[in-house]
């Protein structure tokens, strides 16, 4: 089903502003946040009484030490959603948010503590038939060799399964903000697998040794 960020023809939909370095909220993962600065604790109370929807956009890095104040945000950001909420007894709050789609950001006045952005959503360009599969069974294999545990649903969308590569990449945020603006998805899956081939893996965690798998000194071997 769309909604109004879909219509080229409905006014821009303005959503409240979640500033945060480092963080990228991908469409169909979930992120939790603790909220415990006021504005925010105020924004949360907003959204808990309409559709729970904000952007959390990225600091334009070296910006970082304005988080308090008002951050310039990388243009194209996350349109998430509160899934679920705990407030806590002095008024905290733990959120967790589910990435709806990324959206182009235009900041507006604000009549309220936080700020607030119109947004414009931004369709992604899909992937010609002929790459498709490559691409489907590349992004896997790096995947498989990033995590031994990821679970791939059947089927899964090569956007996400794009986007789901760069969050196990781990890369500097100038990197993944380039990663994460690129629209077309055939190009950022070439660019998310370049990524993958020029980074290291991670060492294998060792596995915690069971009573009796301790090293043992060798057993002295006597002569005849």
């Amino acid at each position: 089903m769309s909604d109004a960020t879909d219509s080229p023809h409905a006014p821009s939909p303005v959503v409240p502003l979640f500033a945060l370095p480092g963080l990228f909220l991908f469409p169909g993962t979930a992120v939790p946040l603790h909220i415990f600065e006021p504005r925010y604790i105020q924004m949360i109370e907003d959204l808990l009484d309409k559709n729970g929807r904000f952007v959390l956009g990225t600091i334009v890095p070296g910006h970082e030490h304005e988080i308090l104040g008002a951050p310039p945000v990388h243009q194209i950001a996350g349109l998430g959603e509160i899934a679920r909420h705990e407030r806590a007894a002095d008024g905290r709050f733990v959120i967790f948010v589910v990435g709806l789609k990324r959206v182009k950001l235009t900041e507006v006045a604000s009549d309220r503590d936080y700020r607030k952005v119109a947004i414009e959503a931004l369709p992604e360009r899909l992937v010609a038939p002929g790459e498709t599969q490559r691409l489907r069974r590349e992004l896997t294999a790096a995947l498989k060799a990033r995590s031994s545990t990821v679970t791939l649903p059947k089927n899964v969308p090569l956007g996400q399964l794009t986007d789901l590569l760069l969050l196990h990449l781990r890369l500097d945020v100038t990197t993944m903000i380039d990663l994460y603006s690129r629209l077309d998805i055939a190009e950022r899956a070439r660019g998310a697998l370049e990524k993958h081939a020029s980074t290291p893996l991670a060492p294998p965690a060792e596995k915690p040794r069971k009573k009796g798998d301790e090293p043992q000194a060798p057993t002295p071997q006597h002569g005849d």
